[in-house]
Formats: structure tokens, sequence, C-alpha cells
């Protein structure tokens, strides 16, 4: 990114939407694709990614399936998605529905990213649960 283009996404949060939804949608891609996971380590695109028990219980075979379909949802409205960023998301799944939600936290996982369209400063956290759990 050169400097003007910097500039202007530390002053415009729909630039800053659009970044952080395309950070957002490789980081999920990587869940099921080695070609994105290269290039998320290439944009130093870092994160964890967390199944609660609601969905783990369901066996490996359900989260396999699980993670290939939060991988591919591109469902985003202004109901789901109202800042276009894509930090959140439903899928069903052997006809269980299901959310996923990324959170953007600082380098020390402590408190939300200051910059978080910025990869340097930024850590996501996927998380895949149940509505129940939410």
């Amino acid at each position: 990114m050169n400097i003007e283009a910097e500039k202007d996404i530390e002053n415009d949060t729909s630039l800053q939407a659009v970044e952080i939804a395309a950070q957002n949608d490789l980081f999920r891609k990587a869940l099921i694709d080695a070609n994105a996971a290269i290039e998320i380590h290439s944009k130093g695109i870092q994160g964890q990614v967390f199944v609660t028990p609601g969905v783990s219980g369901e066996g490996m075979e359900f989260q396999t399936a699980v993670l290939k379909a939060v991988a591919t949802d591109d469902q985003f409205d202004e109901g789901n998605d109202p800042y276009g960023d894509h930090t959140f998301g439903s899928v069903t799944v052997s006809g269980q529905k299901l959310f996923w939600k990324i959170d953007l936290y600082d380098a020390d996982y402590k408190y939300g990213s200051d910059h978080p369209f910025d990869p340097a400063v930024t850590r996501r956290v996927l998380t895949i649960m149940r509505p129940s759990e939410y």
C-alpha cells in the first residue's frame, strides 16, 4: 500500500471496511484452501480459530463440513453485515444453523485493534458456534 493510500484508509471508514472484509474473507478461505493459507501468511494476516463445544461435540466429519461452509460463506447483506466488513455470518450444516464471528484484536489478543485494517497490528479470532452459544 502506498503512503497516500495509507492516509486515505486511516480516515475513511468505508475503505477500512472494504479492506477488513477482504482480509476476513481470505482468512476464512484459508481454512480449506492451501493457496489462501499461503496468501494470508505472505500478507501477514494472523489469527486463531475456535469452535464451541456445541460444534466440536458433533464429531470430525461435521466439523469439516462446518469449516467448508464458513470458508465459502458469501451471503452478506445489511442485516448480517451492516458495516460491510464480513465479521459475522450464518451457515446451515446438516440442518443445523450455526453462527461464525470474527473479532479483531491487537497483536497481544488483549484489546480491540486500533487499526483493524492493518494486519501488522491486528489478530483475528474466528469463533464458530451454535446460536444458543452466542
